[in-house]
């Protein structure tokens, strides 16, 4: 990570740590970097979620680009994955995605996609950082040089088209739940389901430019189940704010989580011959349950580090199929670069359908350990994670444990939180071993 581009873009509270100039001086130099440098003009396409402070860095972001001589690309509201995928498939230099994910509407983002859709390579990303901090100067365009904006919704729509022909089964009859979090998905994710013939109930679908991921979505995904149980649907899903994620849940109201959906879609390859490699690629943070389950499958299985941008690379330079991780970052390599959430339900309605069983059965294949999770705001990530006495909490924890489960304790790579995780045999254990580490966070003072 740098000093302003974290493992999922710049990140901070808008106009804050992360301001307006910030994206200007972005837009100036990708406009630049993609352009003049290379003795062309630069083509850039743009998307943004529905937080208030979105339109202030998309305009921002275009200013930039276009005094460096770009031409601007603007998709309006939109997914992550769209981007992605309008970013590679119609030949743009870059692409750029305003959100803030899962974050709270007063935060946002700039994240950068290269010209294969994936995210951007560090190099790229340190030369940027230098450029933020007056390392270096570059050429403001004239007269005809001067770049300009395009209306380019038409990539959103080419983009739904995408996702509809992505099914293999018609959803006639089926009901689906969608909580789509009062963002990125709020006009798509209906879309898509309405035109493969499910009977669409919505959620959280009136976003006003501060109600995004506000009690709601896969980061609160306990109104989709309610609303599930309530309605009698078939199936449930949740995005978050970007929509590059998706929860699920069954016809019971039970959470269908990211390692779940990972057991089922890889069986599911596995069975057809489609698993390449026979493995699947997870996170550190993935459950016991998962790897005992692919275990049984014969599934092989890699972990990397947290963050979708690690699950790619992984896919990427080994020709895996499928990765993701248990928050619902799953990526479907033969179809995408990035986790797609709108996609993610799609294949998870292909397994429901080919097999004609419900969700409640597929998923009840892997057993899930208990675990607490516990996100801690500290002053310093670094300090906290070098701290003798945490760390001898952790080994201690560890010790304890034993093989009967495992703890976790990492940096966030996009809040000032340090994220500590206990798995063990029951829910009282896993908390009290975690309640117990942080603990010690707080007697040392390191809360923010």
């Amino acid at each position: 990570m740098g000093k302003y581009f974290g493992t999922d873009g710049f990140r901070g509270e808008a106009n804050e740590n992360l301001t307006f100039e910030h994206a200007i001086e972005t837009g100036r130099f990708l406009g630049w970097y993609y352009g003049e440098r290379l003795n062309k003009k630069a083509k850039v396409v743009i998307g943004k979620d529905t937080r208030r402070s979105s339109y202030m860095f998309e305009y921002a972001l275009c200013t930039g680009l276009m005094a460096s001589g770009a031409d601007a690309y603007i998709m309006h509201v939109t997914t992550t994955p769209s981007v992605a995928y309008i970013t590679r498939v119609d030949d743009f230099d870059c692409g750029i995605m305003i959100s803030a994910s899962h974050n709270p509407y007063y935060d946002n983002g700039i994240k950068l996609l290269n010209g294969n859709g994936e995210k951007m390579d560090d190099e790229t990303i340190a030369m940027v950082e230098d450029y933020l901090d007056g390392a270096f100067e570059i050429p403001i365009a004239h007269r005809h040089d001067i770049g300009r904006t395009v209306d380019y919704v038409a990539g959103r729509n080419r983009y739904t088209g995408y996702l509809i022909s992505m099914s293999k089964y018609s959803f006639k009859n089926v009901k689906v739940g969608l909580d789509v979090a009062n963002g990125s998905a709020w006009q798509i994710a209906r879309s898509v389901f309405d035109a493969l013939g499910a009977k669409t109930y919505v959620m959280s679908d009136e976003p006003d430019g501060y109600n995004i991921n506000t009690d709601c979505g896969s980061t609160h995904i306990e109104h989709l189940q309610k609303f599930v149980v309530e309605k009698g649907l078939d199936i449930g899903f949740a995005y978050d704010g970007d929509a590059d994620r998706c929860l699920c849940v069954d016809e019971k109201g039970n959470v269908v989580t990211g390692d779940h959906i990972l057991y089922i879609y890889a069986t599911y390859m596995k069975k057809r011959g489609k698993l390449l490699n026979n493995t699947v690629v997870t996170t550190i943070m993935s459950n016991f349950g998962l790897y005992k389950a692919f275990d049984k499958a014969g599934i092989d299985y890699v972990k990397t580090k947290v963050g979708d941008r690690y699950v790619y690379e992984e896919m990427s330079a080994h020709g895996h199929r499928i990765g993701g991780e248990q928050s619902g970052h799953i990526i479907f390599s033969k179809y995408a670069t990035t986790g797609d959430g709108i996609l993610t339900s799609l294949k998870l309605m292909e397994v429901m359908l080919a097999k004609e069983k419900p969700m409640s059965e597929l998923a009840a294949e892997m057993v899930f350990y208990p675990q607490e999770l516990q996100n801690v705001r500290v002053k310093s990530k670094p300090a906290v994670m070098a701290d003798p006495d945490v760390q001898q909490a952790v080994s201690a924890v560890s010790e304890a444990l034993g093989d009967t489960g495992r703890v976790l304790v990492r940096e966030s790579g996009t809040e000032p939180v340090i994220r500590v995780m206990v798995e063990a045999e029951t829910d009282a254990i896993c908390k009290q071993y975690a309640d117990q580490i942080v603990q010690v966070i707080k007697e040392k003072g390191h809360l923010e």
